[in-house]
């Protein structure tokens, strides 16, 4: 998800508070331009309902990590009029233990189910309750299974959203936003983000109307006055990345090329009629930016697939479900006011969606490499001076709680301190072994899962250090900033043959953090030499010998510390 992040023309009252939102990329929401319509306490109560945003531990049980669900057949008919679906779901997979007698699925029980069958047998008893579907199993099921289910209803709004009905400029628009927990409002699933599947959706609709889902269009079929559109993916999906998206669409596209030139695969665009000239205008470039995330990274990991950008009504942000980013109409408007949101979205595919979180807790492994990506990619067109400028702008002088298990999924700690931790070790490690870190960690984990650990671990192997200290600084205890407090003094009378720079870190999130530290020193004719200290200390005293003597001493010009550096005369 992408955290919309706040430019100009927003009145001085809600800066603050968009600071707050989130790309659920959520990416933080850029400029407000579009965002006229939107209320200041609107904003203000959708800030707080994302901030305060947790992964319910009892929503899966013990005995879904004991199944592995290999294909989703997933069959949606959407009943516009009513704001009701027809579900037809066929679940395959494996059984991962010997002593199972049940198979439990995330569901909603307000669907009503009709028909429920277990590898071809009716099955009467099933039991449905609040969000799980517990089906019994035969004592003959003893490896794979198969389970159908028929049901119909509305889906329950959860979370932000689930599956959605609306309308834009009175015409029916159907979408979802399933992140992290709410596929199961709108189809039964094993909703754990380490049980990727393969996936087929057909999607049935008004024939006005354009479905849209993950990966390649197998084909689409009318009946009357009603069009099926099927998807199908060749490439593994995390439930909670399922997309569904029904609407009066046009449709267009450009084209990247592979790194090696072997595949040549289409960029989809789907955008509301009314808004298709500012679309186009705001969804290109993404062959440009595919192309550099993938020299970055490694090639684009859907590329015999799809990428794709469609419009939705969310509001607040934009979301990365694989392969077909739904990007809410308030970031459309023509002026390419929002590329941080589209860099965002996108990187997610490499850092999300490819390389996939083992945990809900691990989540800054999504959104804080997905925002660190939005400063690469401005450092590339650019240069340092964009990647310094990027992140002062994600700077916080006091983020709350710690960057792994965070106190809610979607708050500035997981989006911006996450993209801190990612900057700062890159300047613990250096540039080339940084990138390496990235380029191999995705290569490793691609269509897989991680955990923290498992970046650490990547990041140790290839680094050639113990970068313990590092993640229980930055990312497992460490709360909020590093504080430092710095004088300076002359030693050696006129001939200033050294300076002394005393360091007292005041901190109260974390006791002593070890850090590489540049000092400038700039001398009367604003001529200026830099050199890196590495500080393990509480209090430090460095005496560093100068040629000149120093008019000014500044700490991390180039911003490679999330600190708050004061000096103290």
């Amino acid at each position: 998800m992408s955290k919309g992040k706040t430019n100009i023309l927003l009145t001085i009252t809600i800066l603050g508070l968009i600071a707050l939102s989130f790309y659920i990329s959520y990416s933080p929401l850029s400029t407000t331009v579009q965002l006229v319509n939107t209320s200041k306490q609107q904003i203000v109560n959708h800030i707080k309902s994302m901030a305060e945003i947790h992964y319910n531990d009892n929503y899966i049980s013990a005995d879904q990590h004991k199944i592995d669900v290999t294909h989703y057949n997933i069959k949606i008919d959407l009943n516009t009029k009513e704001q009701e679906i027809i579900g037809d779901v066929t679940i395959k997979g494996r059984l991962l233990s010997n002593d199972l007698h049940e198979i439990d699925l995330n569901f909603y029980d307000n669907m009503q189910i009709f028909k429920l069958k277990v590898n071809g047998q009716n099955s009467d008893y099933f039991s449905p309750k609040e969000t799980k579907l517990v089906i019994p199993l035969n004592q003959t099921i003893k490896d794979s299974f198969k389970v159908e289910i028929v049901y119909e209803g509305r889906p329950q709004r959860e979370g932000f959203g689930g599956l959605i009905f609306g309308k834009y400029k009175g015409k029916s628009v159907v979408y979802n936003l399933s992140e992290p927990n709410y596929a199961s409002t709108w189809f039964p699933c094993n909703d754990l983000p380490t049980d990727k599947a393969l996936m087929d959706m057909e999607i049935t609709n008004d024939t006005s109307d354009v479905s849209v889902s993950n990966g390649i269009l197998v084909d689409s079929t009318t009946n009357g006055s009603r069009k099926t559109y099927h998807w199908k993916t060749i490439y593994p999906i995390s439930t909670y990345l399922i997309a569904l998206y029904s609407a009066d669409y046009d449709r267009f596209t450009e084209k990247y090329v592979s790194q090696d030139k072997s595949d040549t695969m289409t960029i989809d665009y789907y955008a509301f009629p009314q808004q298709l000239k500012d679309a186009k205008i705001d969804f290109s470039g993404h062959a440009q930016m595919i192309d550099f995330f993938a020299k970055t990274f490694g090639e684009y990991p859907f590329i015999k697939e799809k990428y794709g950008v469609a419009e939705f009504l969310w509001s607040m942000g934009a979301m990365e479900n694989q392969t077909i980013t739904g990007i809410g109409a308030n970031f459309v408007g023509g002026r390419n006011f929002f590329k941080d949101v589209y860099v965002h979205e996108l990187a997610h595919h490499w850092f999300g969606d490819a390389v996939g979180l083992k945990s809900w807790k691990d989540i800054w492994l999504n959104e804080g490499f997905a925002t660190y990506c939005e400063a690469l990619y401005y450092e590339h067109l650019s240069d340092k001076r964009a990647l310094e400028s990027t992140m002062r702008s994600d700077f916080e002088s006091d983020f709350s709680g710690t960057v792994y298990n965070p106190s809610s999924l979607f708050n500035t700690t997981v989006y911006d301190k996450g993209a801190w931790v990612l900057h700062m070790l890159r300047w613990e490690v250096g540039d080339s072994t940084f990138f390496k870190i990235l380029r191999t960690y995705y290569n490793t984990y691609k269509y897989k899962n991680a955990s923290t650990y498992d970046f650490e671990n990547i990041c140790d192997e290839v680094s050639g250090q113990n970068l313990s200290k590092f993640f229980d600084e930055w990312v497992f205890k460490g709360t909020g900033d590093l504080d430092l407090q710095y004088g300076w003094k002359i030693h050696g009378g006129n001939s200033a043959d050294t300076v002394l720079v005393d360091l007292h870190q005041t901190q109260s999130g974390y006791d002593t953090y070890h850090f590489p530290l540049e000092i400038e020193m700039k001398d009367k004719d604003d001529s200026s030499v830099s050199n890196r200290y590495y500080i393990t200390s509480h209090d430090t005293t460095l005496t560093i010998t100068v040629k000149s003597k120093p008019t000014k001493v500044v700490l991390d010009p180039h911003s490679w510390l999330l600190a708050n550096i004061e000096e103290k005369k």
